[in-house]
């Protein structure tokens, strides 16, 4: 079964707590799914034209040293739902672990890669070791502020 995204559900790891965006009506895994009200709204080209809208505002961020952003993937949260330490020394983390977002990883080095979310309202950029350990934001960015500075 192929979701409405294109994601290859059969294959899933996570098939017994996700519900598929149909029978859950766009909450796969009780969250929002950000990929879902965008083929809702407008279509599977709506989506296609808003993935492409987010790359080319994450590579126009122009972030030293990483590689250009060609795909975006619908990633659960609890994936992509890295902490990070604050200069207080709190730890804190931005998603939601039941959401879907838009995203991808993209390798920095044989060490590190960066990691890129984004949601309806904003675009987080991130540098992490193996299995997310020594997470580092790079940059937490408001959509619509992207928007204005491109007009």
């Amino acid at each position: 079964m192929k979701g409405l995204c294109g994601a290859d559900c059969d294959n899933c790891r996570n098939k017994k707590i996700c519900k598929g965006c149909e029978a859950s009506c766009g909450r796969p895994f009780g969250g929002f799914c950000y990929a879902y009200k965008l083929i809702s709204e407008g279509g599977i080209e709506h989506f296609e034209k808003t993935k492409a809208e987010i790359m080319d505002q994450i590579n126009g961020l122009g972030i030293e040293g990483m590689p250009e952003v060609t795909e975006l993937f619908c990633l659960n949260g609890s994936f992509v739902n890295l902490e990070y330490t604050m200069d207080n020394g709190k730890q804190v983390s931005f998603l939601n672990d039941n959401d879907v977002y838009l995203g991808c990883q993209l390798e920095k080095d044989e060490n590190r890669c960066f990691g890129v979310a984004a949601g309806r309202a904003f675009i987080i950029v991130c540098e992490y070791g193996k299995n997310g350990s020594n997470a580092r934001l790079i940059a937490f960015v408001r959509r619509s502020f992207l928007k204005k500075k491109e007009n």
